[in-house]
């Protein structure tokens, strides 16, 4: 076996962290929007004020939830004297016709991206979109279909509009099913015959560690997760629902952080904690690509007193407009146990894990897994039997810009090499239902976890530092010429 003829090979961005443009056009405020830079020692911070007292002051951006504590009256908002990287990020909005050609320069068959809903509704409960925003997401689209490149597009992306959290408290509250999904059939009617691959909410259960980023939500509860969990569960299925309804070529799929995780050692405990972590996960997409509420979950609202807002038509939409497919992010492996003492810390995508001595770390302490993709595929495969897309893979790194102009990044190679290599046996050896893979950060933008431009993804630099300042110059990579290769021969061509 080998991958299929009509295999999706691309990249992947988000709008927060690439667009910029962040107050042209009538577009308003995101949650990103109010989220400053950090770094790998020090969290981005979410500012705010008190409307009341015209206080001011920040937030840590923590994945542990009990860090995240505004004060009473206090909102997030823009303030002076903070660097906020979503702002400009690399400007897309202005260079989508010169980055859109270098994709299509390497060949690409497919661009994930994400449309802001503060674009198309500012404030998210306007009356009427803007159409300004509707009408620069559509000179996207017809770009990317001049060059045969088809668009996956995620529609909610951390970037709700910070209007929805401020006034309605986020995805807790389940006036935000009707706010998505009108948006969702607003732009899945514009873009009718553009676009037929569609995503709802990214990671969706990054809700598990950051109820603000993923869910809007202000000092979040174990309540208010889970019933922000299912309001969005509900409005991907009423948003499956509408595209197939819209256009009978729409695919409306899931999008899961997966992380394989491994025991750190042969205690019993620790393949136990293995799979608590597991079923904390999956939950997401046990829901909305299994389309229903799995037992564990339910002994454990049980447990916890957790209580839904719901009703039975719920679980009615979850059964009949589960997820077409399910993508997933995939960068390297987490190593736990229960033996904390015994173990030195890393750092991952947003969240921490035990150092696995078999793996190499990068700077910011992400460890490189050369068997990851298809321990990946197989599991997801395993459990849903849906086809699956590798819709963010890639490696953050310092690149460096030499005398003449070349960026050499023959690190990002290496691990691309790794993880095609694993993904393609997943393909030959497993037969596994693999639809595409989508290289994360192909045009450089800016670290979500960190909100950094040193900490670099693309295949193609962009000339801009961490405090914004650059020309925005694009210079193809080495990497660049060698993804070419490897999208030209479908995958067989991985040699440097």
């Amino acid at each position: 076996m080998s991958f299929k003829k009509d295999f999706l090979w691309g990249g992947a961005t988000a709008a927060n962290q690439y667009e910029g443009a962040f107050d042209v056009d009538g577009k308003g405020l995101s949650a990103a929007d109010v989220i400053t830079q950090g770094s790998y020692e020090n969290p981005r911070k979410i500012t705010w004020k008190n409307p009341k007292t015209g206080e001011t002051g920040y937030v840590p951006l923590s994945m542990d939830v009990d860090q995240m504590n505004f004060p009473e009256n206090a909102v997030p908002a823009v303030l002076d004297g903070y660097y906020y990287p979503s702002h400009k990020a690399t400007d897309f909005y202005h260079h989508y016709q010169e980055d859109i050609k270098l994709m299509a320069e390497m060949g690409f068959k497919c661009f994930r991206m994400s449309i802001n809903w503060t674009r198309i509704f500012p404030n998210g409960d306007d009356e009427e979109p803007n159409e300004k925003g509707l009408k620069f997401y559509q000179s996207v689209f017809e770009e990317l279909q001049k060059y045969h490149i088809e668009p996956l597009v995620t529609l909610s992306h951390y970037e709700m509009p910070l209007n929805l959290t401020i006034k309605y408290g986020g995805w807790k509250n389940r006036k935000l099913i009707y706010l998505f999904t009108r948006y969702a059939e607003t732009v899945m009617k514009r873009y009718k015959g553009l676009v037929k691959y569609w995503l709802t909410f990214n990671e969706i259960n990054a809700l598990n560690f950051s109820g603000y980023m993923a869910g809007g939500i202000l000092n979040p509860t174990s309540q208010d997760i889970a019933q922000a969990a299912h309001n969005q569960f509900v409005a991907s299925a009423l948003t499956v629902k509408a595209g197939h309804e819209i256009d009978p070529y729409n695919q409306v799929g899931q999008m899961l952080a997966f992380t394989a995780e491994y025991p750190y050692t042969c205690d019993p405990a620790d393949q136990i904690k293995v799979m608590n972590d597991m079923h904390s996960s999956l939950f997401y997409s046990d829901v909305q690509t299994g389309g229903r509420y799995p037992e564990y979950k339910i002994a454990e609202y049980k447990r916890n007193g957790i209580k839904l807002d719901d009703c039975p038509e719920d679980y009615d939409l979850l059964k009949e407009y589960s997820a077409d497919f399910l993508s997933f992010s995939c960068y390297s492996s987490s190593t736990t146990t229960v033996h904390k003492d015994q173990a030195a810390t890393t750092g991952g995508n947003f969240v921490a894990g035990v150092k696995n001595p078999y793996l190499k770390s990068s700077e910011w302490g992400w460890q490189t897994d050369p068997c990851v993709l298809r321990y990946a595929l197989n599991v997801l495969w395993d459990r849903y039997h849906k086809p699956l897309w590798i819709v963010e893979n890639g490696l953050g790194a310092r690149d460096q810009v030499t005398e003449d102009g070349k960026v050499h990044d023959p690190y990002r190679i290496d691990y691309l090499q790794s993880n095609i290599k694993s993904m393609k046996e997943a393909v030959d050896i497993d037969g596994i239902d693999l639809m595409g893979y989508e290289m994360w950060g192909c045009i450089d933008l800016v670290s979500a976890g960190t909100g950094e431009m040193s900490k670099r993804y693309g295949f193609v630099y962009v000339d801009r530092d961490d405090q914004g300042n650059g020309s925005l110059k694009r210079t193809p990579k080495d990497s660049f010429y060698w993804y070419k290769k490897v999208i030209a021969s479908n995958g067989e061509d991985l040699s440097n």
